[in-house]
């Protein structure tokens, strides 16, 4: 039973982190336009965001993976 409440109480922590800073998680990825693009979506504490890269494999020229967290323009600490 401990470890349910003290699962809980991590969550709630992470998700007040997460509302208050403003970040996301990667939840997903696919690449588009023909392999040049890469779509990454990202869970925050209000919603899922979608964030488009340009992409490549070698990474010179735009990503060649997602960033795990991202920063979205929405915070409540913001106004």
């Amino acid at each position: 039973m401990r470890l349910i409440i003290r699962t809980g109480i991590l969550l709630a922590l992470i998700w007040l982190a997460m509302l208050f800073s403003g970040y996301g998680v990667l939840i997903g990825s696919q690449e588009n336009v023909a392999g040049l693009g890469l779509q990454c979506k990202y869970l925050t504490a209000r919603q899922v965001v979608t964030a488009q890269y340009i992409h490549s494999d070698s990474g010179v020229i735009g990503l060649s993976d997602c960033p795990v967290l991202r920063q979205s323009g929405k915070a409540i600490d913001r106004g």
